[in-house]
């Protein structure tokens, strides 16, 4: 596990910094923490961090994948089941609350738990109390929630999939970790940390990147965020024959995606082309679609239709991510 510290010496930009800030802050107590972010921007390793620097670190740290399980699967997942419960049930199970017991449980992309458990978490966040399916023994976990998600879930409360009391009690802390482009500062010194881990691990000098190598990496705009980034340099430091890494060792979407001129104030762009940048990058960095109207100065109504127009705009040209808005 990264310590705070291994962090931050590998990091330079002021946003990350005033997370970490945040982390630290809030490991002390036992608030329950909502980590948001795009994915692929690290939420698991900052949820590890806050454990790690908590009064619970010797204590598990245990993960629940929402995404992964079934609705019919999850509850017993979080909670454990009894003997018989259901076809498969062959013994007693424990659930992964009852194994978090004196640490922190982290539950991963929160958004995608599905309704009909939302009261049975609101019941254990409130009581720390629970029930195996199939078995009536209430039982209890002293445990740390720490949750975690990619989604606009007040878009989800305003549909109706995603229970308000719910976020209420997950976002007593809530800590937003920007995406890598909205700090491009920190693209170099992550490589560099990942090219020094990963010639550790297959044995081999650590390599340095050369300019036009950095160069790249920084002009691209990394839509699978920190992940993106690290598969791309274990790929580079596995291939590459050279002791300096080329613009040449990295994926050709790199290149093709830096040549193309990203539009700018000033430049030669429609008003919309300039309007839809800005507005989609502060959407991705404000933690909520009012937080970010009020930043922008609009009506909630107004942004979400904005919002709905511009991402089926870029669906419709086959794109995920849209690139940086550069002032000049």
């Amino acid at each position: 596990m990264k310590t705070l510290a291994e962090i931050e010496s590998d990091c330079t930009s002021a946003a990350i910094r005033i997370v970490m800030g945040t982390i630290l802050r809030a490991a002390r107590s036992d608030a329950p923490v909502l980590i948001r972010g795009e994915t692929g921007t690290g939420k698991t390793l900052f949820a590890e961090i806050l454990h790690g620097e908590s009064p619970r670190r010797e204590h598990p740290f245990v993960v629940v994948d929402c995404p992964s399980l079934s609705d019919e699967l999850i509850a017993s997942d979080l909670f454990g089941h009894a003997r018989g419960a259901f076809t498969g049930a062959v013994g007693d199970q424990q659930g992964r609350a009852e194994a978090a017991h004196g640490g922190t449980l982290f539950l991963d992309e929160i958004g995608e738990i599905p309704p009909a458990l939302q009261s049975k978490l609101l019941r254990f966040l409130q009581e720390k109390r629970y029930e195996r399916v199939g078995e009536n023994q209430t039982r209890r976990s002293d445990v740390r929630i720490v949750a975690a998600t990619h989604r606009n879930i007040d878009d989800d409360i305003t549909a109706g999939r995603f229970r308000q009391d719910l976020l209420y009690r997950l976002n007593v802390v809530e800590v937003h970790i920007p995406s890598i482009r909205e700090r491009p500062e920190d693209i170099l010194p992550l490589a560099r940390h990942f090219i020094r881990g990963f010639a550790e691990k297959v044995g081999i000098p650590t390599p340095n990147l050369s300019k036009g190598a950095a160069d790249l990496l920084c002009s691209y705009a990394w839509p699978g965020n920190i992940r993106e980034l690290k598969n791309t340099i274990e790929r580079a430091v596995i291939l590459w024959p050279g002791s300096v890494i080329e613009p040449e060792a990295f994926p050709e979407r790199l290149s093709g995606a830096s040549a193309r001129q990203p539009p700018f104030v000033g430049g030669d762009y429609a008003i919309d082309e300039i309007e839809q940048e800005h507005i989609l990058r502060v959407i991705h960095r404000a933690p909520t679609l009012e937080r970010a109207a009020a930043i922008l100065g609009i009506d909630h109504t107004t942004l979400w239709r904005k919002r709905k127009r511009y991402l089926a705009s870029l669906a419709a040209l086959g794109k995920t991510t849209t690139p940086d808005v550069r002032m000049e």
